[in-house]
């Protein structure tokens, strides 16, 4: 493993060949990317998605090149203010191209997850990892090409997004 960063993590996801993966774990996050448009969707008022602009044309391209983008999102029920947040929002999401899938979490009781928690894995073959401090706010990036380490969060994937319906991004 080694520290990766931000811009680590974007140039992955800019020039995946065939697919990514991502998933996630946590029942809310502290971005301070987000926070200001989850604070705005608070009281009413409506967002623009300009700040989104960048990431929905990255998954466009990557739809119209014939690449996959895939998103798993474990969460509680009922679902936290921040992922009732990005509910309201997941249309711009897949209908720029990736596919974004919710299970609940007990239904992930005899799935085996990397202990890391939240994961990318770019190509089949580059896992990023990352760790987040208690308020949500990302705290470091790892990365590693060891085979075993990518197979494993492929392996877990995979198992999480099994549990998921197709065509319904609603939690179980």
């Amino acid at each position: 493993m080694r520290i990766a960063t931000y811009e680590d993590l974007n140039g992955l996801c800019r020039g995946i060949r065939k697919s990514f993966v991502h998933l996630e774990t946590r029942d809310a996050y502290g971005t301070e990317v987000e926070l200001p448009h989850m604070a705005k969707w608070a009281r009413g008022e409506p967002d623009d998605y300009a700040w989104l602009g960048w990431w929905l044309d990255m998954l466009r391209s990557h739809r119209a090149a014939g690449r996959t983008c895939r998103r798993a999102r474990i969460v509680s029920e009922p679902l936290s203010t921040y992922q009732q947040w990005t509910r309201s929002h997941v249309g711009l999401f897949t209908e720029a191209g990736e596919e974004i899938r919710y299970v609940s979490r007990p239904r992930l009781v005899d799935v085996l997850l990397p202990g890391s928690g939240d994961f990318y894995v770019f190509d089949d073959k580059t896992a990023l990892f990352l760790h987040y401090a208690g308020t949500g706010m990302n705290a470091s990036f790892e990365i590693t090409e060891d085979p075993r380490t990518v197979q494993t969060c492929i392996t877990a994937f995979e198992n999480v997004w099994d549990l998921t319906k197709p065509d319904d991004n609603r939690s179980e």
